[in-house]
């Protein structure tokens, strides 16, 4: 893509999947390792969901990015390079999926870096980051610009690409929303105790679909997060499959990784640039 970030297409399209596997629970609390069938809802994702969606992505021919934690990269060496391997971007989801906003600056950096050179090890190339949680700090931008990365995609202040204004020179900002998170759409256990229904996947296409056309009369950013743990899931796939399909037949929306939206948005001027800071003192009547 160039010029234009879109391309001249009505929407673009980033399939993103976060292939988190044990660290969210572990990361909440380390004793949920003694939970075996906990640990084998999460390791689903790696260990089937992953080559599922794979074989979804090629039978379709659209690209994807997959967003790895350093730990699970770690724990399945072959799992990043398969997916590069297959045409597709491994990007930076921290180390140990603990958010940064529960960390000190010196625990961000630690944890950013320690995922970085695991990637380096195997040779995965890294354009990107998103925060585990989407929970970025203030600091987060900084840490993607000084190790050069190119792009962040924890952030929601448009839903379109824009720059960010980090560590004395810019990113893009690939903006994310709840609503096109299969998280809270899918996500159910009881131990930890997370979720309480589980959406039909049907209900779910549905709100997807009404969300892509509406961002093709906008010129958006539809930037899906699914979970392979999640959306790997054989009614879920299906799913998946429909709402490719139904924007493959739209005719006009252009799918991409998020490594190539990036580069485009930050060679589009017509883009603004936003300068994070923490919001001023709140002040209530009562102090």
């Amino acid at each position: 893509m160039t010029g234009d970030w879109h391309g001249g297409a009505a929407a673009v399209a980033t399939l993103t999947f976060d292939v988190d596997a044990e660290t969210p629970v572990l990361a909440a609390d380390r004793s949920f390792a003694d939970h075996m069938s906990t640990m084998s809802h999460q390791a689903y994702g790696p260990e089937v969901g992953v080559p599922r969606i794979l074989d979804l992505l090629a039978e379709l021919d659209v690209p994807a990015t997959f967003f790895v934690p350093g730990w699970v990269a770690e724990q399945r060496p072959g799992l990043a390079a398969s997916i590069v391997e297959r045409g597709h971007e491994v990007a930076h989801h921290s180390y140990s999926h603990r958010p940064p906003t529960g960390m000190s600056a010196a625990q961000e950096r630690a944890d950013f870096e320690r995922a970085l050179a695991v990637f380096a090890e195997q040779d995965i190339p890294i354009s990107g980051h998103r925060a585990a949680l989407w929970e970025a700090s203030w600091r987060t931008p900084g840490l993607v610009a000084e190790h050069g990365l190119r792009y962040d995609s924890s952030l929601m202040a448009d839903d379109r690409p824009y720059r960010l204004a980090a560590g004395g020179t810019e990113i893009a900002e690939l903006p994310v929303h709840w609503s096109l998170d299969d998280w809270e759409q899918y996500a159910f256990l009881p131990a930890p105790q997370i979720g309480p229904v589980i959406t039909a996947p049907g209900t779910v296409l549905g709100m997807w679909c009404d969300e892509l056309d509406a961002m093709r009369q906008y010129r958006c950013l539809f930037n899906l997060c699914a979970h392979p743990f999640l959306s790997g899931r054989p009614s879920r796939v299906v799913a998946l499959r429909k709402l490719i399909e139904f924007a493959l037949d739209r005719g006009d929306v252009r799918f991409a990784r998020c490594r190539d939206v990036a580069d485009a948005a930050l060679a589009d001027p017509a883009l603004p640039t936003h300068h994070p800071h923490p919001p001023a003192a709140f002040v209530t009547d009562e102090g």
